[in-house]
């Protein structure tokens, strides 16, 4: 319980150190989507943690440039986790109710996203 509580006030901040016209970095990408590892790696269902943070993902990125720059974000984070399972990395924005134009794959071509 306290770890969720810590990660709930890690995406608040998160939210709010992006300011207008700037890129979005992977490190609020990574605080983002952290408590998604376990899902990622072994499927089922997404915590409350996880979705809270892919519905960050979508606030902080309002700009093709900020799509983009967090798809880099995904790819290079994904690729330190040779277990994730496509399939669940896949559907995690749908499975969290998230309307969102950045795949979570290692394989993305990040330039094509809008």
């Amino acid at each position: 319980m306290k770890s969720a509580v810590i990660l709930m006030l890690v995406v608040a901040l998160v939210q709010f150190m992006v300011k207008p016209g700037e890129a979005v970095t992977c490190g609020q990408v990574d605080a983002s989507l952290a408590s998604c590892i376990p899902y990622l790696m072994a499927g089922g269902s997404p915590s409350a943690a996880c979705c809270d943070g892919v519905k960050n993902l979508k606030t902080i990125t309002p700009t093709t440039a900020d799509k983009r720059a967090a798809c880099d974000c995904v790819k290079a984070a994904a690729a330190k986790y040779p277990n994730i399972k496509e399939d669940a990395a896949s559907s995690l924005p749908k499975k969290c109710g998230v309307d969102m134009n950045i795949p979570i794959s290692k394989t993305t071509d990040c330039a094509n996203i809008n």
